[in-house]
């Protein structure tokens, strides 16, 4: 007798995780000597957590500090160290009450998502997109509506599209800077926005990840700013460089407050405690964490520079965050086999697009270019070799 399988087991997978696993074989292959394996298949950072962060999660540990629960939401001195930052960056005036410390923003969106949609809303996000939006959603029940984007709209959803949607969805997802393509929203532009999703019903759930994370081309602003019943997730794994220690944050609603609340006391306990003090003594580590992004702003600048000279010169405006969207359709119409024998032919990691908008993804790839600088810089010699070019 066949047994029953949950319909959260028909999730589709997170296909990056697919080719980190693809990098990791091909590298052990390779002889002493060889050129090894660029990755610029995943968006974690090179340089790890900044030192004063792990200073002093080594020191409570010395000092015998009893790493047990905390909070559902988090230390009290990390929530308000939080909202100080919505202050001192923003100038939006935030209640530690309202911040949840949450395990990455990996486990913002399921307690984001269970609390503000129920099952069989539709929850719309721009495509191409982060696949765990979608993903997550599926295994919860709801369900994804997607609005193609592309380099008209800068990858992103306009005021324009979501007036066309009949019947409204229950939510809608924007992130800016944006994964996979790295285009931002003008300020004007997200405020528009988050005011129609509050004068309609429609939560606004605000992926706000890579912030601090721009070069210049757009201003950075929240969402907390132009509505107050939006929801924003943000996280220590990107700008802050610390993806292992799974610390993350929602900024939350009045409304939403308790019933997250209860979701995370019962799914999760509480994040890390060992990693929240770790977190908190992030905020302190600014001249090492702009040192992180001087260095990606110089491999973007030779990515964008380079990747043309290859054969990559359909890229998305990267306004932010460490990727760069290609349109690769004039070299292949299988964006999945192109990766695999890209990192076969020419030792370069990269992630298809099809991970990122099933529809249209076959034609392009993203690279991530948050590894060491030295090794970033290498591949666009390494791709005009390989494509003869």
């Amino acid at each position: 007798m066949a047994l029953k399988t949950g319909r959260g087991a028909e999730a589709p997978p997170f296909m990056v995780m697919d080719v980190i696993a693809a990098a990791n074989a091909r590298a052990a292959t390779l002889p002493p000597g060889a050129p090894g394996i660029l990755r610029m298949e995943v968006g974690q950072p090179g340089s790890g957590a900044p030192r004063g962060a792990a200073e002093a999660a080594i020191r409570a540990l010395q000092a015998g500090h009893p790493m047990g629960y905390t909070e559902a939401f988090g230390l009290a001195s990390l929530r308000a160290r939080i909202a100080g930052h919505y202050r001192d960056k923003y100038g939006v005036t935030v209640a530690p009450g309202r911040i949840a410390v949450t395990v990455g923003a990996s486990g913002a969106f399921p307690l984001a998502f269970l609390a503000a949609f129920d099952v069989g809303d539709h929850v719309a996000m721009a495509a191409p997109f982060y696949p765990p939006y979608a993903n997550i959603l599926t295994a919860l029940g709801m369900v994804p509506q997607l609005l193609p984007c592309d380099a008209s709209t800068r990858f992103q959803p306009t005021l324009a599209m979501l007036e066309k949607l009949d019947p409204l969805p229950a939510g809608l997802i924007v992130a800016s800077p944006c994964n996979p393509a790295g285009t931002m929203l003008p300020p004007a532009e997200l405020a528009a926005i988050a005011r129609w999703c509050h004068a309609h019903g429609v939560r606004l759930i605000s992926d706000e990840i890579y912030h601090g994370l721009s070069y210049g081309t757009v201003a950075e602003s929240t969402a907390a700013a132009f509505s107050d019943s939006a929801v924003v997730v943000n996280s220590f794994s990107k700008y802050f460089s610390m993806t292992g220690w799974r610390i993350g944050w929602l900024l939350l609603p009045e409304d939403l407050i308790r019933p997250v609340e209860c979701l995370a006391q019962n799914l999760f306990i509480s994040a890390p405690h060992v990693a929240q003090v770790a977190a908190e003594a992030a905020f302190d580590c600014v001249p090492e964490l702009e040192a992180n992004k001087a260095g990606y702003a110089r491999a973007r600048a030779a990515l964008l520079e380079g990747l043309p000279r290859a054969g990559f010169d359909r890229i998305a405006e990267a306004d932010g965050a460490f990727y760069l969207w290609c349109d690769v359709g004039h070299l292949t119409n299988d964006s999945l086999d192109f990766c695999a024998r890209m990192l076969e032919g020419a030792g370069i990691a990269a992630s298809s697009g099809v991970d990122f908008d099933r529809e249209r993804g076959s034609r392009f790839l993203r690279f991530s270019y948050c590894g060491p600088e030295a090794a970033m810089v290498q591949a666009p010699a390494r791709l005009k070799a390989w494509l003869g070019r």
